[in-house]
């Protein structure tokens, strides 16, 4: 029974048990994680959830991360503190992604994990955070897999709808609740089925991780006291996966290979904030565009005449948006990921302001791109064709973009990309201590002790 099995392998696993390259894994996820919580604590998504949820904040015991702990406004009770975090660190579409089934899935289990472990009584250590982590990670990707692809293709949001399991099971384990509670952790988590494909490109994308950590953090909080659920939640003729699996059923083969095949290790990072199949599309432009600068040439609307990208199909149903109208949808939109990547060089998170987003600089050029889908090319892979006015043709095929798991983000690039996010948000010397402290917690003796010294 997949949820019995679930429970008892998360509650025996032992740090111990982890291969150096899983606890490595967790650590970029989680580090990676921390700088786009920061990053994101000042969207305006994320203010505006904390400003209307302020009046029910309960006993401050967990930080808001991005904000000084000394302040009014840096901390919050464990729940809203898990939703804020969470809603902060999806904001910018920046945060980690496990390609198999484009899950992010640091954000719910991080965000309830750091919060409940600041609002224990008892010191966490970064090792039992660490080995929390990975239990939480390793089931919602589990679940993912054994869903993927009709789940999503139906309309789910599935980095929310495992999410919430994810998070039980991680907080479960810091709780340590023995497997019976686990199991109802489990079934609590799993009857909170949270997010819509509907919503991408507004504030409730972002809403849906916050919400799934928050639903996490409460099924292992209320199991912890004795509250119950069905014990065969997942697997169950009207359980989870036969409710929201749309005919996919892989429950048991996935379940039966927890601890054999680790999914943390699959995990990537973004160095777009935007949806993860935009990224060779932009890595593609941003390459054009070095090379048009080493030749002298321009690129922008009285320069180019049109723009050819081949892309994976997924790209289009994803980010097909031609014409987004500020941040959020431009996150959803392959033609302006190009366009910023042939005019600007980069993507970063102050290309997908919402005044860039509309100028006539980049509008004139969106204009000019058109994308085809090519069911020949691979998810990571795209082909650019560029040609300009004074008849210059060039053209950029790009077999595995930046940040997939054959062309990896570098520690070295993860810390600029936490670096650039954090400097406006916390200054020199603050982000500077969170980088070292966030990069270094598998050493913590006490994970609480670490955002409130920020």
């Amino acid at each position: 029974m997949a949820t019995a099995k679930l429970a008892q392998w998360a509650v025996n696993l032992q740090f111990s048990q982890l291969p150096s390259s899983v606890t490595q894994a967790a650590n970029r996820s989680f580090y990676n994680w921390a700088g786009c919580a920061v990053g994101g604590s000042t969207h305006p998504a994320t203010l505006k959830a904390s400003t209307a949820l302020r009046p029910f904040f309960g006993q401050p015991t967990s930080s808001l991360l991005g904000r000084s702990a000394s302040s009014q406004d840096g901390k919050a009770d464990a729940q809203h503190a898990a939703l804020i975090n969470g809603i902060a660190s999806h904001v910018h579409d920046y945060d980690d992604t496990h390609l198999e089934t484009i899950i992010h899935p640091t954000g719910p289990v991080a965000s309830a994990l750091l919060a409940q472990a600041e609002a224990l009584e008892t010191p966490t250590s970064g090792k039992d955070f660490l080995l929390a982590l990975v239990a939480g990670i390793e089931a919602e990707c589990k679940l993912g897999l054994a869903v993927w692809p009709k789940h999503y293709d139906l309309g789910w949001h599935i980095t929310s709808t495992v999410g919430s399991i994810g998070a039980a099971v991680a907080v479960g384990k810091l709780l340590k609740l023995d497997e019976e509670k686990m199991g109802h952790a489990i079934s609590i988590a799993a009857t909170q089925v949270t997010g819509l494909r509907e919503q991408f490109g507004s504030d409730t994308k972002s809403f849906h991780v916050g919400r799934s950590a928050q639903n996490g953090l409460l099924a292992a909080a209320l199991a912890r006291n004795g509250y119950t659920g069905s014990l065969h939640a997942l697997e169950a003729k009207r359980g989870w996966v036969n409710v929201v699996g749309a005919g996919s059923n892989r429950l048991e083969e996935m379940v039966g290979s927890l601890g054999t095949i680790w999914e943390v290790e699959k995990n990537s990072f973004k160095p777009f904030p935007c949806g993860i199949v935009v990224h060779p599309s932009i890595d593609g432009c941003i390459q054009l565009h070095d090379e048009m600068r080493e030749r002298g040439l321009v690129a922008n609307q009285d320069t180019i005449e049109s723009v050819e990208a081949r892309v994976h199909p997924l790209v289009l149903e994803l980010t097909g948006k031609k014409t987004p109208t500020d941040g959020l949808q431009a996150k959803f939109s392959v033609y302006h990921g190009a366009a910023v990547g042939l005019v600007m060089g980069k993507a970063g998170p102050a290309q997908y302001e919402d005044p860039l987003v509309i100028g006539q600089e980049i509008v004139g050029v969106r204009e000019k791109i058109e994308a085809t889908a090519d069911g020949n090319l691979m998810a990571d892979e795209a082909d650019i064709l560029l040609t300009m006015k004074d008849g210059t043709v060039l053209r950029k095929h790009v077999e595995h973009a930046i940040g997939s798991l054959e062309a990896p983000m570098t520690d070295e690039q993860l810390q600029l990309k936490f670096t650039a996010q954090s400097m406006p948000v916390l200054g020199q010397n603050g982000t500077a201590a969170a980088s070292k402290a966030f990069r270094s917690m598998e050493g913590a003796e006490s994970v609480a002790k670490i955002a409130p010294s920020i």
